[in-house]
């Protein structure tokens, strides 16, 4: 019971805290968007959601990648954009509800346990979402639980970390002021399935067939040091919460360290990031 117990307060944890940095992600949901428009391209390319099917987007956030699709399944489709914060369906919501989509809903669904039927979707989603699963097997057997049969998925997930400077620098420069590893051991975070192996390993043992892992470069173009660092920040999840806490002179000295580190990216129009996501398709057989 323990170790359950361990899990399920950890769950509960960082549900928490994605409603919590929620605002952060509405202000930046075009900045987001636009910058993921070719891996949701790829995602769409991959999934290929037609009309009349029925999509589910899981851990949503703003609800771009959808947003994106939705016309794609009319008519007679439908797409449900979920989220475990209902803070982030909301805001999708009102982003659909502002698009005039009246095929999309929305609904509160854990990854881990989706409160939905059997073999209730064509097409699953999931867009930078499976890598903060708590545990990566469950979720994947619920993606192909939902799934009817010749069901697609298709979901991204950020590749190596020293190929996406753009947020280690972040996570870099956190450690060393705080003396820890961030995220620390046991945390799922961003790049807890950075290998490609890995993650086609993980799909197939839990009965998808004809797994592909590929990549998609989505590199990252900020004016300023202090555009990267806000937005990052803001949208960094467990990583806002920590630095508000800090105090000022712990703060300026972790900015400081951030600074430095990022120099390597410097150029005379700002900074420019290399970034790699990783692909993955699959099918119920």
């Amino acid at each position: 019971m323990g170790a359950a117990n361990d899990q399920q307060d950890l769950r509960a944890g960082l549900h928490s805290m994605w409603g919590s940095v929620a605002t952060g992600w509405a202000e930046h949901a075009d900045f987001v968007d636009g910058r993921a428009q070719a891996l949701t391209d790829r995602l769409l390319e991959l999934a290929a959601p037609q009309s009349g099917d029925r999509v589910l987007e899981l851990a949503c956030g703003p609800g771009g990648l959808g947003l994106a699709a939705a016309e794609r399944v009319a008519p007679g489709g439908e797409f449900v954009l979920s989220d475990i914060a209902s803070e982030m369906t909301q805001i999708a919501a009102k982003r659909a509800e502002a698009l005039g989509l009246d095929n999309v809903t929305t609904v509160v669904l854990d990854i881990e346990s989706i409160d939905q039927p059997d073999a209730a979707y064509d097409v699953v989603l999931c867009r930078e979402g499976l890598m903060f699963a708590v545990d990566h097997g469950q979720a994947a057997r619920e993606i192909r639980r939902v799934l009817r049969p010749g069901g697609r998925v298709a979901l991204a997930v950020w590749g190596p970390r020293e190929r996406n400077p753009w947020l280690g620098a972040v996570l870099d420069s956190v450690s060393a002021q705080v003396g820890a590893p961030v995220p620390p051991p046991g945390i799922p975070g961003p790049f807890a399935l950075d290998d490609a192996a890995v993650l086609e390993t993980l799909l197939s043992d839990e009965g998808l067939a004809d797994v592909s892992v590929g990549e998609v470069p989505v590199p990252l173009h900020v004016a300023s040091f202090e555009e990267w660092w806000s937005r990052t920040i803001a949208l960094a999840g467990p990583i806002s919460k920590m630095l508000a806490l800090l105090p000022e002179d712990a703060a300026r000295a972790l900015e400081a360290r951030a600074r430095e580190a990022v120099k390597p990216y410097e150029t005379a129009g700002g900074l420019e990031f290399p970034g790699v996501s990783l692909v993955a398709s699959a099918r119920v057989a």
